[in-house]
């Protein structure tokens, strides 16, 4: 899968170590194995094997950079999915929707930054400090205890969807009790953030209560759009 870019990485550095063209071969060819990580993660994974790689006291040192990598490449993938596709992507896509229905223009922007930093340094501080620590490039990873920040990060995501529901019921009218009183609105919202709650205590993944919401909310549009 990522096998090719992960043995091109390394090209450079077989030409800082002036190895031998057998020598070369034999490290390209270890690299070539299968390599499938969270992308974002795939420069720590790098960083910590250029190290290794650099610490061996040969070419045919014993030292096995292969197993190393397969370990981290797990763990990494975990970690990455977890906290880039399941709860920060989802958060700055629901931001950008309700910079779209506000008719702002700087949605697709707000997007990106609140997206972009949060890789870009997860590349380059990853690529750094794993090149620093070499095995133990993972301590850095796991200082960041990512997981528990992707949780915080889904919570806001329901807050927000919570938010525009709210919204959509009073702006334009698609639920049954949008020209209903204030209260009972304000009532039926607190019930939908209690019930989201209730589900994720009872074991329900978040992604799962936000992809439901998702498609709630377009039976309902699609619903207001025949009426």
């Amino acid at each position: 899968m990522q096998n090719l870019g992960f043995a091109m990485s390394m090209i450079p550095l077989i030409k800082a170590l002036r190895l031998q063209k057998e020598d070369s071969v034999n490290m390209l060819t270890a690299h070539l194995q299968l390599f499938n990580t969270n992308p974002y993660f795939s420069a720590p994974v790098i960083g910590s094997i250029v190290r290794l790689e650099e610490e061996k006291t040969s070419p045919r040192d014993s030292l096995d950079t292969s197993a190393i990598k397969k370990s981290l490449m797990a763990s990494y993938a975990a970690i990455g999915d977890i906290f880039f596709w399941g709860a920060l992507r989802p958060f700055a896509s629901i931001f950008a929707v309700i910079l779209i229905y506000m008719g702002l223009i700087i949605a697709p922007v707000a997007f990106l930054l609140i997206y972009t930093p949060a890789h870009l340094w997860t590349r380059l501080k990853g690529f750094s400090e794993g090149y620093r620590l070499g095995k133990g490039g993972f301590e850095f990873i796991r200082s960041l205890d990512l997981p528990s920040v992707a949780v915080k990060i889904r919570w806001f995501s329901i807050i927000l969807l919570a938010v525009l529901a709210i919204w959509l019921s009073g702006s334009i009218g698609y639920w049954p009790f949008a020209k209903a009183l204030s209260i009972i609105i304000r009532f039926a919202a607190l019930a939908t953030v209690l019930l989201c709650v209730l589900l994720i205590k009872k074991g329900i993944s978040q992604i799962y209560i936000i992809y439901g919401a998702f498609l709630v909310s377009i039976l309902i549009s699609w619903k207001g759009y025949l009426n």
